[in-house]
């Protein structure tokens, strides 16, 4: 199923900087969308680790995977993404070409068990030095449910400050999406070293 509106968006955004052996996170989960995508854009050759919380979505993922016979190239962890640099092997510290985050609750699943600006910002911190030169990192958060309007809001800050200028920003949906309720896409680029 291809992706739709700010999900696609995230999809162009770091497909420019994937190839054929290239290493990638998916820093949540959910039900393995992104996983997927990540896992066809770098091939057989490629790695992808994908983090959730909930063993839920790692079964559905899982399940997702194996049957488009990508599973031996991705490492599922269950945890936190603000736990991503422990997860995660060390070196993948500046080796990683794009980093996906699709914030929200997990679709079909418990709508209270949401992500939080707390953990996302330590997450998106983190995921900085996870990035090799020109990597890209894309975010796409929901501010139509409870809890996700201040998260929304939390990331675009977090976006515009460049996280300490090791970042810039390569496409974001305008702010006046978040007052719709609309799901909100943002790109970044790790400016090289």
């Amino acid at each position: 199923m291809a992706a739709r509106g700010a999900v696609a968006r995230a999809h162009r955004a770091v497909a420019e900087c994937l190839y054929a052996g290239a290493w990638a996170v998916d820093a949540t989960v959910g039900n393995g969308h992104d996983t997927l995508f990540l896992a066809q854009m770098v091939g057989e050759g490629g790695r992808v680790d994908g983090v959730d919380t909930q063993t839920p979505a790692l079964s559905a993922a899982r399940a997702r995977l194996a049957e488009a016979g990508v599973l031996d190239r991705v490492r599922l962890h269950q945890g936190g993404h603000e736990r991503l640099p422990y997860l995660l092997p060390g070196q993948a510290a500046g080796r990683v070409q794009a980093v996906m985050f699709n914030l929200g609750f997990l679709p079909g699943g418990e709508k209270t068990l949401i992500t939080r600006p707390e953990t996302t910002l330590a997450a998106l911190d983190a995921s900085i030095a996870l990035l090799a030169p020109e990597g890209r990192l894309s975010v796409v958060a929901y501010p139509g449910h409870p809890g996700g309007a201040e998260e929304c809001a939390a990331v675009m800050e977090w976006a515009e400050g460049g996280s300490g200028k090791e970042l810039h920003i390569l496409a974001r949906d305008a702010p006046e999406e978040s007052d719709r309720g609309v799901p909100r896409m943002v790109a970044l680029e790790r400016i090289p070293f």
